[in-house]
């Protein structure tokens, strides 16, 4: 009979939300640190709508007991996807539970470890992915009530969506218990559990907004979460409907996948982001806080019921997140961004050919070309029009799915402007209307003086140089005297010098770090004038001025290195590791080689984020600085879950392993490593 059920079952998959309409779920799960594994127990509560024989909640990689129906002992099967329930389903209210052992291969990552005491523990279940840790619908058109009880270890604080109910002690464990009011798509449900401290401001409306940090961090807080309160006020009044959830939470994590991610009422992001004052200027979370926020709305109170229309996400967020920046950093800031994308759209434009209204469009497009199709769509039926048929599209489907007929239906309520036209054009095409965009960029001061310096781009020096001079001295906002000295960068010095030294004499840090980019070789003559940015409040700056410093004036690398010492830079290190690999290359510089040898290869250990680990190795494999140790933590690094660092350690090792000698090397430190990692490296000697 099995083989029958799971025949019908699979005719039946395609329509279940039309007969079964989910409502709410319970849950609770057990973490555990040291294997790795998800323990539950979940209880769901659904109607049927039509008579079926078979119900499906996605589940990967799942053991189940105990399924019940309205508390009597039901039929089930699994399929290594799905756990399928199998009874004559009859109209009306249900409940179904059951108990679940998970050990999730993704989207529940369980960072440092428990030897060291650094465990961090998060979700990221972007699209379809919650099902790897919580039985649960892949399909975002199925909408539930979540509910979450989380036991961990009482040394660990546990964030999740909505309001904290309760919080109960009971021997070495706690019990926290999280409750939803409102309906949302699987893949935003969401942990994070660490060791976390928080501070909590509340919104005009009343809303309370909860910031986590590490306590190691605590002098970063202000810079990390600065405008977070203005951001949330802003988007709540010019979106014109009341933020839809309950409690809004932070919470910074390490080795995150992406820059931030909006599950429903708590954005996770990256630790990249957690700066000091100074890393602030090159490195602020305020455009991921306002995109991450922004999505609240666009994309979890409504979702884009496919990718085709992911667009109705990413380009909102990404334009009313350039709208609330708005709000701080003015409207040259505004449109100084606004061109920045129109350059990169039109470029991309060339050799893209897939429009926004496609599941397989690039971020680039999703993001940007709809964030300007949106600011197009803005400014010509005015700011009253947009403002009620964003508001009437966002009320209207109130947690529910959408696509941009539904938007489109709210636009033409409140204008008659030819929506055909414009999706052809914004939507549907992969050129980028460079004259639609051009028009009202010239809205702008800045802008209009930027388009008169990119228009010289071509002619000679002594042509432009007064009006360059007169720019540079004056107001206009920096982004305009930036693309004054990146033309000047292919210039012979002598003929740049007076502008080069007016560009630093602005005080401005991105002028001036574009000084510092773009001039790779400084003459004697203004080596003085070039030292002074090793002083600017940029941790980038510095980096870029350091390098560049040390590699043209060789006499002078130990007073570099000396005034760098004690230099950390951002949270990944950055200028640290840069003095390690100049310390260890400069001659007859005084200091214990085999002390900063032993900490650069500390830093591309597990002890430290991808990040680091990387920038650490490489800087170890380019001074061919490479022993046990760094063979192994170059193999640790293909076990990684961020692809990028993962790929970084197959590619080096697959170089390496064309060296008689190194391969000699790898196969000695084998047995020395766990399972997976011999596994990962097995498969490159026998490539």
């Amino acid at each position: 009979m099995k083989y029958l059920f799971l025949l019908l079952s699979t005719i039946t998959f395609a329509q279940q939300t039309q007969s079964v309409d989910f409502r709410s779920v319970h849950g609770q799960i057990t973490i555990n640190p040291k294997d790795k594994s998800v323990r539950g127990a979940v209880s769901y509560w659904f109607d049927v709508l039509k008579p079926t024989d078979t119900i499906k909640i996605d589940a990967q990689n799942m053991d189940f007991t105990d399924a019940e129906l309205n508390q009597k002992e039901i039929q089930f099967t699994t399929n290594g996807k799905q756990i399928l329930l199998i009874s004559a389903f009859k109209k009306g209210t249900n409940n179904i539970s059951f108990n679940y052992v998970a050990k999730p291969k993704q989207t529940l990552y369980f960072v440092g470890s428990e030897e060291k005491d650094n465990v961090q523990i998060w979700t990221q279940g972007q699209g379809k992915n919650t099902s790897n840790w919580f039985p649960s619908f892949d399909d975002v058109k199925e909408k539930v009530i979540f509910n979450l009880e989380v036991v961990v270890d009482s040394k660990y604080q546990v964030i999740s969506n909505g309001i904290l109910k309760s919080k109960v002690n009971n021997n070495s464990m706690t019990y926290w218990r999280f409750n939803m009011h409102k309906p949302m798509s699987s893949y935003l449900l969401m942990l994070s559990i660490g060791k976390f401290e928080k501070q909590t401001q509340k919104s005009n409306s009343g809303i309370p907004l909860e910031m986590y940090y590490e306590s190691k961090d605590a002098a970063k807080f202000e810079p990390t979460y600065r405008y977070s309160k203005q951001l949330f006020d802003f988007l709540e009044k010019a979106i014109g409907v009341k933020y839809p959830w309950e409690i809004y939470k932070q919470a910074p994590v390490r080795d995150f996948l992406y820059a931030g991610m909006e599950n429903t009422s708590a954005t996770l992001f990256s630790t990249r982001y957690v700066v000091d004052f100074t890393g602030y200027e090159d490195r602020s979370y305020t455009n991921v806080n306002a995109h991450e926020l922004a999505h609240q709305w666009f994309g979890n109170l409504v979702t884009a019921e496919t990718s085709k229309h992911h667009w109705l996400q990413e380009g909102f967020a990404t334009y009313y997140a350039l709208l609330a920046e708005k709000e701080i950093y003015g409207e040259d800031y505004f449109y100084s961004k606004l061109y920045e994308s129109a350059q990169q759209l039109k470029y991309a434009s060339r050799t893209d050919t897939i429009p926004v209204l496609n599941a397989k469009a690039s971020s680039l497009t999703f993001y940007q070309k709809g964030a300007w199709a949106l600011h197009v769509l803005h400014e010509t039926i005015g700011d009253k029009a947009f403002k009620k048929a964003v508001k009437c599209y966002l009320k209207k489907h109130s947690f529910q799915t959408v696509n941009t007929q539904d938007f489109f239906a709210e636009i033409k309520k409140v204008s008659d402007y030819d929506l055909n036209n414009f999706s052809k054009v914004w939507l549907e095409t992969t050129s980028f209307n460079t004259q639609e965009a051009n028009t009202l960029l010239y809205k702008n001061k800045a802008i209009r003086i930027l388009f008169e310096v990119e228009k010289l781009r071509n002619k000679p020096l002594s042509e432009k140089e007064e009006f360059f001079t007169k720019i540079v001295q004056s107001n206009v906002y920096f982004s305009v005297k930036e693309a004054i000295v990146n033309q000047l960068k292919e210039q012979k010095f002598e003929d740049k010098a007076t502008l080069l030294s007016l560009a630093l004499d602005t005080k401005n840090v991105q002028v001036r770090q574009a000084v510092a980019t773009t001039l790779n070789e400084i003459p004697e003559s203004f080596r003085v004038q070039y030292e002074t940015l090793l002083d600017d409040k940029s941790y980038q700056t510095q980096e870029i001025a350091l390098c560049n410093l040390w590699n043209n004036f060789p006499e002078q690398r130990s007073r570099y290195l000396d005034k760098s010492k004690g230099w950390i830079g951002f949270s990944d290190y950055n200028l640290r590791t840069l003095w390690l690999s100049l310390a260890l290359s400069t001659a007859n510089y005084s200091i214990n080689k085999e002390q900063l040898i032993e900490e650069l290869i500390n830093y591309s250990s597990s002890n430290y984020e991808a990040t680091i680990r990387q920038d650490a190795l490489e800087k170890l494999l380019a001074f061919n600085i490479i022993n046990d140790e760094v063979l192994q933590n170059l193999v640790k690094a293909t076990t990684h879950h961020m692809w990028q660092f993962s790929k970084f350690g197959r590619d080096n090792i697959r170089r390496l392993l064309k060296n008689a000698t190194m391969r000699v090397s790898f196969e000695r430190i084998l047995p020395n490593l766990n399972v997976t990692e011999q596994f990962q490296l097995n498969r490159l000697l026998k490539e």
